[in-house]
């Protein structure tokens, strides 16, 4: 995928993957709350991937994991 917001991509991925596991939950058992593959939950996750997902996704995301969605876009590395 090209794309010019990789990097946010990635610090969005980073942050699901950092309140998931604050939250306690594996990928798998994630994966299954919000109705995606582990599969699809890794490859947002991962910093390597440029995988998107839809705002529908995300605010899914950002109520089970019980966050403000803007806590999702607060990025810690420039």
């Amino acid at each position: 995928m090209k794309n010019n917001y990789e990097q946010q991509y990635k610090e969005i991925g980073l942050n699901i993957a950092h309140y998931r596991k604050l939250r306690g939950y594996t990928q798998i058992e994630f994966a299954e709350k919000i109705d995606v593959s582990r599969t699809h939950l890794s490859n947002i996750e991962a910093p390597r991937m440029k995988t998107s997902l839809s705002l529908d996704l995300l605010f899914k995301i950002a109520d089970i994991l019980d966050v403000d969605i803007r806590d999702l876009f607060v990025f810690h590395s420039k």
